[in-house]
């Protein structure tokens, strides 16, 4: 056990914001941590790591465990560098590293026989630093910050940035780089794949599969916890539900929990009525005859009623967002065209020969990496900046709806409720009774938009978006900031939506229900794949595996060309063939069939979804099926000079 929660409770001023928090963690688990926003789970964060403590309740951490965080929000001092950020993991080793540099310089200046003594006393000290730099890693800092770095998209031409100079995006990464460099015994995460585009998060979660360290992650990116989590902890009405499985084991579980327990209850307040009834029938009989043990007997029974645990009613159906997206009219079957269009930057080619209809009713996600120019293509779709090349046509009666992936405004002063009225040109009554459908109730609608969460930000935009009707959607990162519950709504409403949909997203869980084609922007191409992310990534499997066998193809055509030329004008073997041609054919074919089979078995292992977002894993494979595939071709061409020689 290395965490363990008993009865936590925690306010914030007069709200209850946690009730009864019980858990516990043990060590090398992956948690998912879940809940609705502002249920608590960042201040259960905040309780872990002792930034705050809890009003009421235990919180035990094993002794000696170094709890490590990712925020929200990400901070340095002054003008440090990102690659100062990334070193501050090797603090300690570094500071050895610099005294060993001290010792070396002492040592080399030093007659060790005119002062022995303080020469052994320099070469103890610089033997004990020595050790303690290696063992902790110190010769493999560089490797490691490059590996981390690489792996979360971090490029070396980023190292020298001011780190307060970079996006809210960027110092996450930064910051979630630094932490998974420190490697704490406890990793806890606030919404880690915010700001990542796939490649990272498949990194990441490959990461995370193989720390040996235990994970605790707020996240609503429900494909990132099918693959990492295998516990899963929800917060609701302030407290703490635990299911040992993933998310997609968590649903299952969860509506078969939800369902017993209603069957539960009923039947315990059919069981109280009864109990009720009798104690009331008890006490009329004891009025009537004037008969002490009835009472006792009724008094007895309050006793078990009062001291009977109550079965909480479960809430079957919580509200969410009531997003019903309408269109006024349906534009033309054409809705968007894309006509070999392209943008670059200076000498920098963002992507180029861009083409593609999207017709009306289509669900198209457009995915990429980060900078790799998906938001530039939407500004250059919605006309607010020109192409370099090329022509971008939207179809007749179009009505374009945006959803931009912006701040909120830093002038304060409006509320929410005159923020939505100024933006949907709405009486308030009928402002507040749409900005219900919303979650926003009450005193919520006076809040000033600037101390929105972003999760409410969300919302907000999404009620203006509703009211405009339009009937093509361009959404760019939809679903960041809302709740699982949220994003489930977002994805009921975009099925019965009619119109058509482009939308930039990491979500792959969202992109896999909802899109049936997908755009891709990729090393400066722009190509278009018909299907959803599975089919997608089956096919970048595919593309790459042609490619080494290509590769491969290339090599060994280029081999036969040069060395013997045995398969085109059998001419004299290899030297390491001609040793070996008293072989007989059998020989030759079994060992054949078992280097093909060798083969077959990698390839299989490379096609395993697992290794897809294993960058070294494949690598590894690739050159291990290089050396078996080399040793082959020598054997394809000892056997032909034993066909030849018919050696049986």
């Amino acid at each position: 056990m290395i965490i363990q929660c008993q009865n936590v409770q925690k306010y914030h001023g007069a709200q209850l914001v946690l009730s009864d928090i019980t858990f516990d963690i043990r060590q090398g688990e992956k948690i998912g941590l879940i809940g609705r926003n502002g249920c608590g789970k960042t201040t259960l964060f905040h309780l872990l790591n002792g930034q705050e403590r809890p009003d009421q309740g235990q919180i035990s951490i094993r002794k000696g465990s170094v709890i490590g965080q990712l925020s929200q929000i990400q901070e340095a001092s002054g003008n440090e560098s990102v690659y100062n950020v990334l070193q501050r993991s090797f603090a300690e080793p570094l500071q050895w590293q610099s005294r060993l540099r001290e010792l070396e310089l002492e040592m080399s200046s030093l007659n060790a026989g005119t002062n022995e003594e303080r020469w052994n006393k320099l070469l103890k000290e610089y033997g004990t630093l020595q050790d303690r730099f290696e063992a902790s890693g110190g010769y493999e800092i560089e490797a490691s910050i490059q590996r981390i770095s690489a792996g979360l998209g971090i490029g070396t031409g980023q190292y020298e940035r001011v780190f307060s100079s970079l996006s809210g995006g960027e110092k996450t990464k930064v910051g979630l780089a630094e932490l998974l460099l420190r490697r704490p015994d406890v990793l806890l995460l606030d919404e880690p794949t915010n700001h990542l585009d796939m490649n990272a998060i498949e990194w990441l979660e490959q990461f995370l599969q193989d720390y040996e360290g235990t994970v605790l992650a707020i996240s609503h990116d429900r494909y990132f916890l099918d693959a990492v989590v295998n516990k899963v902890i929800e917060i609701e009405d302030g407290e703490a539900i635990t299911y040992h499985t993933n998310y997609s084991g968590y649903q299952t579980e969860k509506e078969t929990r939800l369902l017993q327990q209603f069957t539960d209850y009923k039947e315990q307040q059919k069981k109280i009525k009864q109990m009720k009834e009798t104690i009331k029938r008890l006490i009329e009989w004891g009025n009537r005859a004037d008969n002490p043990k009835f009472h006792k007997r009724a008094a007895a029974m309050q006793k078990a009623l009062d001291r009977m645990v109550k079965v909480k009613r479960p809430i079957l159906e919580r509200k969410s967002i009531d997003l019903q997206l309408e269109q006024n009219d349906r534009s033309g079957n054409q809705a968007l065209t894309l006509d070999q269009i392209g943008k670059a930057y200076g000498n920098r080619s963002l992507f180029q020969q861009a083409t593609e209809i999207l017709h009306y009713g289509e669900t198209t996600a457009l995915i990429g990496s980060n900078g790799a120019g998906k938001s530039t293509l939407l500004r250059i779709i919605l006309g607010q900046e020109a192409p370099d090349m090329g022509t971008c046509t939207l179809g007749s009666r179009a009505v374009v709806g945006y959803l931009a992936q912006e701040a909120i405004p830093d002038n304060g002063g409006q509320s929410v409720l005159r923020y939505f009225r100024e933006e949907a040109g709405l009486e308030e009554g009928e402002a507040r009774g749409q900005l219900a459908r919303f979650l926003f109730y009450g005193s919520d609608v006076f809040k000033d938009i600037t101390n929105l969460s972003g999760g409410e930000w969300t919302r907000l935009r999404f009620a203006i978006l509703m009211h405009r009707r339009p009937n093509l959607l361009i959404l760019d990162e939809p679903t960041n900031h809302l709740d699982i519950d949220s994003r489930e709504a977002l994805e009921e409403a975009l099925e019965e939506f009619p119109g058509t949909v482009l939308a930039v997203s990491h979500d792959r869980y969202f992109i896999n229900r909802l899109f049936r084609k997908i755009w891709t922007l990729e090393n400066g191409q722009f190509g278009v794949f018909d299907g959803n992310y599975e089919y997608y990534k089956e096919k970048q499997v595919e593309k790459t595996l042609a490619a080494s066998a290509s590769q491969e193809q290339n090599k060994c055509t280029e081999g036969k060309n040069t060395v013997g030329q045995i398969s085109t004008k059998r001419g004299p073997a290899t030297p390491e063939v001609k040793l070996k041609q008293d072989r007989s054919l059998s020989s030759w074919e079994k060992d054949i069939a078992d280097a093909e089979q060798q083969i077959e078995g990698i390839d299989l292992e490379m096609l395993n979804p697992r290794m897809s977002s294993n960058a070294e894993g494949l690598a590894e494979l690739q050159q291990e099926r290089d050396i078996i595939q080399e040793k082959l071709e020598q054997l394809y061409a000892g056997w032909m000079v034993a066909t030849e020689n018919k050696v049986y």
